[in-house]
């Protein structure tokens, strides 16, 4: 047999398959942290106060919106503070600038009488920028006088923006939610469920509440994200307390995993909750997570329900909201005292009540 009858006839060039576009299901899942924060694991994503661990840099710090936004969402004490010192800098400014106008540009009451000439100086432009005018110190000269002229319009300027930004933070609607210190994966409905408990930590009332609970852990590959299917998504009105629970099934991405897989993994839970301030009527969100440390397996939470009054009144005590109590999975009872409608919780609560129907006349 010669060598062109072994060689194998050419073959026909086969046409490139046209490529196809993904499903939009299966589009790549991160959150919007991007695919370098989420291969991160040095640090949670998310704060137990919400606040995110991503910062952006590089912005201006004289940008006006930049501050203006920080000047609303930094706390109260840190807040007042930074007024303080714009304050007492902004009067020590104008001080120097009055001495520079000359030891004569101040009369009436003597320096010695007040601490010296930088403390009067200083105390006089308390004085002006609060328009207070007591009088005992007065400006004498042209520039003096014209240095109480630009001052006076600094001030007016400066307690409008001032006033501005107070008011804007007692009216900027915000949700106020306590979140237990710890998640729970505890027994539910012959399974197991991940349960944590929030409630509202201010007098006022949110409508429409919605959770959302999106699981992310390290998969080998990457970070993996995935919404949890909750009991209950949503409730219409949040007087009490909610015990949002996930449960843990054959299609739920934490379907056979120890609390060492979630320490292994680097797993976090992804709080997101928003609804409807009453007061304000307003859209608000608050925001929380979980880490493994803060999820322990086997435990049930407390009941957090009062007895009921007399009057037929029903409470929650909230210094319970985190504590937890020793739970086996193999007890089936606890299955309706985890999820939102606590029906099991109120067996024995309620007192008797009496029989005061007096009896029909014949």
């Amino acid at each position: 047999m010669t060598d062109d009858e072994l060689t194998p006839p050419a073959q026909p060039p086969v046409a490139a398959e046209p490529e196809t576009e993904a499903p939009a299901g299966d589009e790549p899942k991160d959150l919007g942290f991007g695919s370098v924060v989420g291969g991160a694991n040095e640090r949670r994503l998310i704060e137990r106060n919400g606040q995110f661990t991503a910062r952006r840099e590089g912005f201006s710090p004289l940008s006006y919106l930049n501050g203006y936004h920080a000047m609303l969402t930094m706390s109260w004490p840190r807040f007042l503070g930074i007024l303080t010192l714009v304050y007492v800098g902004l009067n020590a400014t104008f001080a120097g600038l009055y001495l520079t106008c000359g030891p004569d540009a101040l009369a009436g009451l003597g320096p010695e009488r007040m601490g010296g000439p930088f403390l009067r100086a200083f105390f006089f432009s308390i004085e002006t920028f609060a328009t207070i005018g007591y009088g005992a110190v007065y400006p004498v000269g042209p520039a003096a006088n014209w240095l109480v002229t630009v001052q006076s319009l600094v001030s007016i300027l400066a307690i409008a923006l001032l006033t501005g930004l107070v008011f804007a933070r007692f009216a900027r609607p915000t949700a106020a939610l306590m979140f237990s210190d710890v998640a729970v994966v505890a027994p539910y409905h012959g399974r197991s469920g991940f349960m944590f408990r929030t409630t509202n930590a201010r007098s006022n009332q949110l409508m429409e509440l919605e959770a959302k609970v999106l699981f992310t852990y390290l998969d080998g590959k990457g970070r993996s994200y995935s919404q949890l299917k909750l009991e209950r998504t949503k409730v219409v009105f949040f007087p009490l307390s909610w015990t949002i629970v996930h449960p843990i099934d054959e299609e739920s991405p934490m379907f056979g995993m120890t609390h060492q897989d979630l320490v292994n993994n680097e797993a976090e839970f992804l709080i997101l909750m928003s609804g409807i301030d009453e007061t304000f009527a307003q859209t608000v969100h608050a925001r929380s997570s979980y880490k493994p440390e803060e999820i322990v397996f086997g435990k049930k939470f407390t009941n957090l329900y009062n007895v009921i009054g007399p009057d037929g009144t029903i409470s929650i005590d909230i210094r319970k909201l985190s504590q937890v109590d020793d739970a086996s999975f193999d007890d089936d009872g606890l299955r309706h005292t985890q999820t939102f409608r606590h029906t099991g919780m109120f067996t024995g609560f309620a007192p008797p009540r009496a029989k005061d129907n007096p009896p029909r006349q014949r």
